[in-house]
């Protein structure tokens, strides 16, 4: 035998050894590996956020009804020839004429406060919606964080999703993502 053809042989058997071995290794690692994550909690994430939404009453209020003579001038004419008439019937001469005028102007002036009293109290009921907004505050989960454990490795990942089980799909010594639920990890 020639060297070359030593040497090939020598080199091919080195080379089966090395890929055999290599082989034996991995199908040792990939038993002993663990295949799931332990599941140790799970905890819901949520997010806060506001509606708003319009809430309106129904108030009664009691409003003084329009004044038809805002001046009182009626009552003050019809208080005013009353208050002449008294007055005029008080007295003689011309004491009689300052009596009329006294009891006209006095009879005025009660005659304009008497309309006045009584247009304040001419009320009328009404019944007024009263609205504002308001905002409730609600809350809705957006994902959840999961802890897990690979051998004795602790970690969290937070999940679109809740898992359906206690452990969770491992390849290669970490989670396999793409076992879970398309999209489901963030």
């Amino acid at each position: 035998m020639n060297k070359s053809m030593v040497l090939g042989v020598v080199l091919g058997a080195a080379a089966a050894t090395a890929v055999g071995t290599i082989a034996g290794y991995r199908a040792y690692v990939a038993e002993d590996a663990p295949q799931f994550a332990e599941v140790l909690s799970i905890n819901a994430v949520n997010e806060s956020y506001t509606v708003p939404r319009e809430e309106c009453v129904q108030r009664q209020v009691t409003k003084v009804a329009p004044k038809k003579d805002e001046h009182q001038i009626a009552g003050t004419a019809v208080g005013a020839v009353v208050g002449g008439l008294i007055g005029n019937q008080v007295g003689g001469g011309s004491g009689k004429k300052i009596a009329t005028l006294a009891g006209a102007a006095a009879g005025g002036y009660a005659g304009k406060k008497v309309q006045e009293d009584m247009q304040n109290k001419d009320t009328y009921t009404e019944v007024e919606t009263h609205c504002a907004t308001v905002n409730d505050k609600k809350q809705r989960v957006i994902g959840y964080d999961v802890e897990y454990k690979i051998a004795d490795q602790v970690a969290v990942v937070r999940m679109d999703k809740k898992p359906a089980s206690d452990q969770l799909p491992v390849k290669d010594g970490k989670l396999d993502l793409d076992k879970l639920q398309p999209g489901s990890t963030q």
